[in-house]
């Protein structure tokens, strides 16, 4: 009889085994003297700064922060709520000087400046990532690549305005920023290393005086859907009802898209209901939670269908910039042929140094400068500075857009 064949080893489980943090998750912090005694352990705490906030994106008309979690060693890690305590300046006065880490900063320096919290020096460990080439540059992966730590996460697009917070929202803000000074540190010398930690130091120090993108004087026209609408009429009902819209979601601290939907704005435009029951045949306007607002909807938009020919707005602005690129080819061929240039040259910058092209400079300020080239090279230096590149990035990628616009000069003589 032959012998049975051994049995094959069964497959290693390769499930990652999820982090636990070192200490038990603490108690939100929701009175003055817990908040006072947290900031005095951060005095006489030492190292950096770890920090996050939780916003209510897609729930809330505002940016402000819900939760503030901070660690640092030697204070270990807290949670405030900054409902009870809008004012952390205590927590700011406490740690004056103190380098602050923050994952993806801009998406929080904001809503931390609204609670007296300003960094005086910064590390942010997402775009580290990105100097250094990681390809995936959320915190969990980051955490995992750089390490060997797995975080659950789950929790980012969750409601943080309810009350109360439930246990797995707690200790996913504790493994915010449980492990971000070790990530730092690390990231740190990979950065020294890459010959990269001048180039990160610079962002760092940007993102300082980093402010969030003005709306712009007609933000109703990035309204989903607006390209479809060409009639004046139909584009005065949507500037009408994302007004409308706007005002109710800031009086009630609502994300405008849970009041009404884009769709439905570009509906009730392309359709320009003519009385209050048109409007609520319309099936985005019908349903039960429009009911109680129909009426300033029909207002808007009687308003609007009112309105002389004079007051409707044009159909787009005066253009303030350059054009979008796709038109380049047929209005400006020179500043085509730069643009298409530049790109080539940043892209081949890019996959040599590893860094993402619109980290090596803003692809905005390589539109505006192809679009409207600098009238000397030696000019080329200050557009770029005056337009916000840092000076590694002026001196990774000025030749390569030197060599673009004296290309484009060339080819000028050539097809002469």
């Amino acid at each position: 009889m032959p012998e049975r064949e051994a049995l094959a080893p069964a497959p290693a489980d390769l499930t990652p085994v999820p982090y636990t943090p070192r200490e038990p998750v603490p108690d939100v912090i929701t009175s003055a003297a817990a908040l006072w005694d947290y900031a005095e352990q951060l005095r006489s705490a030492s190292g950096p700064l770890a920090l996050d906030a939780e916003r209510a994106s897609g729930f809330k008309y505002s940016q402000r922060a819900y939760l503030v979690q901070l660690r640092r060693s030697g204070a270990g890690t807290a949670l405030i709520d900054p409902i009870w305590l809008p004012d952390l300046s205590i927590i700011q006065e406490a740690t004056d000087g103190v380098e602050w880490i923050l994952h993806a900063a801009t998406q929080d320096l904001a809503c931390l400046a609204e609670v007296g919290l300003h960094p005086a020096r910064l590390f942010d460990t997402e775009l580290a990532g990105r100097l250094l080439g990681r390809e995936r540059v959320s915190l969990g992966p980051l955490v995992a690549s750089e390490l060997g730590e797995h975080l659950e996460k789950g929790h980012g697009a969750a409601d943080w305005s309810l009350r109360p917070l439930t246990s797995g929202q707690l200790l996913y803000a504790v493994l915010d920023v449980e492990l971000l000074v070790e990530l730092r540190d690390v990231m740190y010398a990979e950065l020294e290393r890459a010959g990269k930690l001048t180039w990160a130091l610079q962002e760092f120090e940007a993102l300082l005086t980093f402010t969030p993108r003005d709306r712009g004087d007609d933000p109703w026209r990035r309204t989903s859907g607006i390209h479809k609408i060409r009639k004046p009429r139909a584009l005065a009902v949507v500037r009408a009802l994302w007004l409308a819209r706007d005002g109710v979601a800031q009086r009630e601290d609502i994300a405008p898209g849970r009041i009404l939907s884009d769709a439905a704005i570009a509906a009730a435009a392309t359709l320009l209901p003519a009385t209050p029951d048109a409007l609520g045949a319309i099936k985005e306007f019908s349903g039960r939670g429009q009911t109680r607002r129909r009426a300033t909807w029909w207002t808007a938009i009687s308003t609007a269908l009112a309105l002389p020919e004079a007051e409707l707005p044009a159909g787009s602005l005066p253009a303030s910039g350059p054009p979008a690129p796709r038109a380049w080819a047929e209005r400006d061929p020179l500043a085509f042929a730069r643009l298409e240039t530049a790109r080539a040259q940043l892209k081949e910058i890019s996959e040599r140094v590893l860094v993402p092209v619109e980290n090596l400079i803003s692809p905005q300020l390589v539109r505006r400068i192809c679009w409207t080239p600098p009238t000397a090279p030696h000019h080329l230096t200050d557009q770029l500075s005056a337009g916000g590149a840092r000076p590694w990035q002026i001196e990774l990628t000025g030749p390569a857009l030197e060599y673009a616009m004296s290309a484009t000069v060339k080819t000028n003589v050539t097809s002469g």
